[in-house]
């Protein structure tokens, strides 16, 4: 019965519980709109029409915007700047403040790095770079804390604030990881040594978590992994997590078929998540598809076709099914797609195109696939 309370009382303090039910939590990681933005790109409704982005979206049923946040992006290699690492704490405040001037919720992504943060690399900020473990915690404790106040007396608390981004191998690398490799040769995996490593990395995570209750209190809080095809690996994960007491609210996962695995599969690992973590609501806090392959740098013809085909078609089909499974699963309370606003419609605000977001890069039209992302959450039967 307290675990059932627990969940009902995140749902409820976030504003997702209606007359009839749940509300679940739906929308997408927008960070890089200022620049869209700021670059004059149109976006436009499923019938051509110019809309604006954040309107159109909560039109749609949108109710949450994530929003990454970097210690020093001005630190960043530039090939990852023209990817569209920029959002440091003045970006970040000024998008907020649209966000909450739409009438939508915010999801802060604190990537504790200079640049991306994700699997194959967590690298430690240049500020942090000669801080031993016990200064690399106190460091993310201070920073968590002085960022969130900064938005606190801008008047855009976050709701929900994510400890991390996609961290399963742990964060601010080397000291960090979990699973580091000396050379060509394997690490040391020894029992004591792994000990040690989870220690150091929930360490972080404490003193994060930490800074988050002290400012924003009613904020909830987000781990972010990213193998949701992989039960052993996640049930593990967050095991450790619950062995040495890391105060958290929310599993966060990133799904992309592409990565990940079925949605048959997330499917199972999402019932054995509520099996094993039945105080934990779970929320996909990433998730894409590709559409096309034109003008993109890291894809080429059918690569990541097994699945899905690479249209808007095998996209629209993706979405219909990822929704249609996640519907099924009461422990699943938010779904957030990356890098929604992506629109090289007349500019060049990233090099290259990614082709996963909803709309489309040759005229900045709305993709079918937004109308079947906007099924979250409804009965539909």
């Amino acid at each position: 019965m307290k675990r059932l309370l627990i969940a009902i009382s995140i749902l409820a303090t976030t504003g997702c519980l209606t007359a009839n039910g749940q509300r679940k939590l739906l929308g997408g990681d927008a960070s890089l709109l200022p620049s869209y933005e700021q670059h004059g790109t149109v976006y436009k409704d499923f019938n051509g029409r110019k809309v604006r982005f954040l309107p159109f979206v909560k039109k749609q049923g949108w109710n949450m915007i994530r929003v990454r946040l970097f210690v020093d992006p001005q630190n960043a290699p530039e090939n990852h700047k023209g990817e569209g690492v920029c959002q440091d704490l003045n970006y970040v405040t000024d998008l907020c403040r649209q966000i909450k001037k739409a009438g939508m919720k915010i999801m802060l992504d604190f990537h504790y790095s200079d640049t991306w943060a994700d699997p194959g690399k967590q690298f430690t900020p240049k500020r942090w770079e000669h801080c031993d473990k016990r200064q690399l915690a106190d460091s993310v404790y201070a920073y968590t804390r002085s960022s969130l106040i900064a938005l606190k007396k801008a008047g855009i608390s976050p709701e929900m604030i994510q400890v991390g981004n996609e961290i399963t191998n742990g964060m601010l690398w080397p000291t960090g990881h979990l699973y580091p490799k000396d050379g060509d040769k394997p690490a040391d995996t020894s029992p004591e040594t792994m000990r040690e490593r989870w220690d150091t990395l929930c360490d972080f995570l404490k003193t994060g978590s930490k800074a988050c209750r002290e400012v924003c209190p009613k904020a909830h809080i987000i781990i972010h992994t990213e193998k949701a095809g992989n039960w052993d690996v996640t049930r593990n994960y967050y095991q450790q997590l619950r062995l040495r007491q890391v105060d958290y609210d929310i599993i966060g996962l990133s799904y992309y078929p592409m990565w990940h695995g079925t949605i048959p599969n997330l499917g199972e690992n999402l019932r054995r998540l509520n099996e094993f973590f039945p105080e934990k609501p779970v929320m996909i806090v990433e998730t894409a598809a590709y559409y096309s392959h034109e003008r993109d740098p890291w894809a080429k013809d059918d690569q990541y076709a097994e699945f899905y085909p690479i249209s808007v078609e095998g996209q629209t089909q993706f979405t219909r099914e990822l929704v249609t499974e996640l519907n099924k699963h009461r422990n699943v309370t938010g779904l957030f797609w990356w890098f929604p606003e992506e629109n090289g419609f007349g500019n060049e605000v990233t090099k290259g195109w990614l082709n996963r977001g909803l709309f489309d890069n040759h005229n900045g039209q709305a993709l079918p696939a937004m109308r079947e992302f906007s099924r979250f959450g409804k009965n539909t039967e």
